[in-house]
C-alpha cells in the first residue's frame, strides 16, 4: 500500500533557492580562501626584499611583521599599502612644512648639509 502524499511545488523551489545560496555561500569562501591565498604569496615576496628596496617602496621590516602578524583571513597587503601610502603622505607635508627658525621665515627644505663658517 502506498500512500499518495501530495509534495507542493513551493517545496521544490524553496529547496533550490536554499541549495543555491549554500553554493554560493560555498563559492564565496573558497573565492575568498584564494585571495587570501594570493596576498599571502606577494607579500611574502616583499619579505624577501632588500631592506633599500623596502624603503624605496615607503615600507620597513617592522611593517612587514606587522603585516604576518594579522590572522590568516585578514590581508597583509591591505596593512602594507596603509603604511606605504601613511608615510608618502607625511613626507610630503614634512618637505613643504613652514620653517620653525623664525616665525615669518618661510624656505622648502633642502637635502643640501647645512654649511658652517669656520
Amino acid at each position: 500500500m502506498s500512500a499518495n502524499i501530495p509534495v507542493l511545488p513551493i517545496a521544490g523551489g524553496a529547496l533550490a533557492r536554499a541549495f543555491l545560496s549554500v553554493l554560493a555561500l560555498v563559492t564565496r569562501w573558497f573565492k575568498d580562501f584564494s585571495r587570501a591565498r594570493r596576498h599571502r604569496r606577494q607579500a611574502m615576496a616583499l619579505a624577501g626584499l632588500d631592506q633599500n628596496i623596502l624603503a624605496d617602496l615607503g615600507l620597513n621590516r617592522a611593517d612587514v611583521r606587522d603585516a604576518f602578524s594579522a590572522p590568516f583571513w585578514e590581508d597583509p597587503t591591505l596593512l602594507l599599502r596603509e603604511r606605504a601610502i601613511e608615510r608618502r603622505l607625511n613626507r610630503g607635508a614634512l618637505r613643504y612644512a613652514p620653517s620653525r627658525i623664525e616665525p615669518g621665515l618661510h624656505r622648502p627644505a633642502t637635502d643640501h648639509p647645512a654649511r658652517r663658517a669656520v
